[in-house]
């Protein structure tokens, strides 16, 4: 049980009265520098202001405090991770599929998703599969997978050349960078 009562104490901010070095650097809430103090009067300033002390730096030599009001300055930690997290875009892999026998009608709506693909941001798997003696045609599968990386250059670049995977060929797309 005592190992769980340090695991929270560690999880807790070192604000206030958790503040255990001889001697502090403070500075106070319009940025302006305080001077090296003992926590207990920074501690005593701080109260006399209704706001916390919050330890910033505890690598720094002295220790690095500062007087704010702890709520906000974690309200506003947690906003700017927010924010950060959703202007974050994971790249998916996404797959066309087709035939070697493949007509010019579906090879362009192929072509037109792979490209939408592409522009969202996306890496693009294409697929030439073969059924029965249709492996036999690997130079044709292998000619339509390099028109499709040919016909997409302007907004991809070939990442993995055409290659054999049992009774499939793959190409590997990734968008260009800008």
């Amino acid at each position: 049980m005592p190992i769980a009562l340090t695991k929270q104490n560690r999880d807790l901010p070192t604000i206030n009265e958790r503040i255990r070095f001889p001697k502090i650097r403070v500075i106070d809430t319009d940025g302006s520098m305080l001077g090296l103090m003992i926590p207990r009067d920074a501690l005593k300033i701080a109260e006399e202001k209704e706001l916390d002390l919050v330890l910033l730096s505890d690598k720094a030599d002295p220790p690095v405090c500062r007087i704010m009001d702890y709520g906000k300055y974690k309200f506003e930690q947690e906003k700017k991770t927010r924010e950060a997290r959703k202007k974050q875009h994971t790249s998916d892999v996404k797959e066309v599929k087709m035939r070697y026998k493949i007509e010019l009608h579906d090879y362009n709506v192929c072509l037109n998703r792979a490209e939408r693909f592409l522009k969202a941001g996306d890496k693009v798997k294409a697929t030439v599969m073969f059924r029965g003696r249709e492996i036999q045609h690997k130079d044709r599968a292998e000619e339509l997978l390099k028109k499709l990386a040919a016909d997409l250059q302007s907004v991809a670049e070939l990442q993995q050349d055409p290659k054999q995977e049992g009774r499939n060929m793959t190409m590997f797309l990734s968008p260009k960078k800008v």
